[in-house]
């Protein structure tokens, strides 16, 4: 099975030679479907007994991401980095923190 499938699919269950398989939207169902044979075959070919494979179609709701939390530098810690990038020699690592201390 190619690695796009695999990403859109996962087994749900396996019971009296019975595959069944959720895809994550209609269209990695239909090309599933059409490999049922060529799977079957090459599950065959491991060992596996095998029979029929079923699909199902089971949106994959992704995890909930909380949006990222804005950070801050409060004025002390901008003036320390100001203090602190005007002792380095010039350098990126000196450019960076200057930025960084003038950030509002």
């Amino acid at each position: 099975m190619p690695a796009s499938l695999k990403r859109g699919c996962r087994v749900i269950r396996l019971e009296q030679q019975t595959l069944t398989l959720a895809a994550d939207n209609g269209a990695i169902a239909a090309k599933l479907r059409q490999m049922t044979d060529e799977m079957i075959s090459g599950l065959v070919d491991t060992g596996c007994e095998i029979t029929l494979i079923q699909i199902q179609v089971q949106v994959h709701a992704p995890p909930y991401i909380p949006p990222p939390v804005p950070r801050t530098l409060s004025e002390t810690g901008k003036n320390h980095l100001a203090q602190f990038s005007k002792n380095l020699s010039d350098s990126p690592l000196k450019s960076a923190l200057s930025r960084l201390a003038k950030k509002t």
